[in-house]
C-alpha cells in the first residue's frame, strides 16, 4: 500500500523560501506522476503543481508560476516543492498525491489524484 509523507512546512515571512518534501513508499515511485495541492481554511483544495514520471514535464498553477519549482528524485522516492518569494496568500496546508492517469497530466482536478499524504502546514506572515 502506497504511503506519502509530506514535510518541510513551517512559518516564514513574506518574501522568504521553503522547500517541501514528499516521501513515498509502498510502490515503484518512478511509475507515478505526482502533484502538489494546497488548502487554505474555508477554501477548496487547489492545484499547485504536477510532475511527470521522469520529470520531463511540469505543470504549475498561474498563481505560483515563476515562484515555485516542482522536482523529484526517483532514486530517493521523493518529490519536492521549492517555494520562493512566498506571499501571505500562499498560507495553506500543502498535500502531495499521485496522479491516477499519468497520460492525462493536463487534468488538474483533485479527483484525478489519489493516495493523499497527511499534509504539512505552510504559514506566511506579512
Amino acid at each position: 500500500q502506497v504511503q506519502l509523507v509530506e514535510s518541510g512546512g513551517g512559518l516564514v515571512q513574506a518574501g522568504g523560501s521553503l522547500r517541501l518534501s514528499c516521501a513515498a513508499s509502498g510502490r515503484t515511485f518512478s511509475s507515478d506522476a505526482m502533484g502538489w495541492f494546497r488548502q487554505a481554511p474555508g477554501k477548496a483544495r487547489e492545484f499547485v503543481a504536477a510532475i511527470s514520471r521522469n520529470a520531463g514535464n511540469t505543470y504549475y498553477a498561474d498563481s505560483v508560476k515563476d515562484r515555485f519549482t516542482i522536482s523529484r528524485d526517483n532514486a530517493k522516492n521523493t518529490m519536492y516543492l521549492q517555494m520562493n518569494s512566498l506571499k501571505p496568500e500562499d498560507t495553506a496546508v500543502y498535500y502531495c498525491a499521485i496522479h491516477r492517469n499519468p497520460w492525462r497530466m493536463d487534468n488538474r482536478d483533485p479527483a484525478a489524484f489519489g493516495s493523499w499524504g497527511q499534509g504539512t502546514q505552510v504559514t506566511v506572515s506579512s
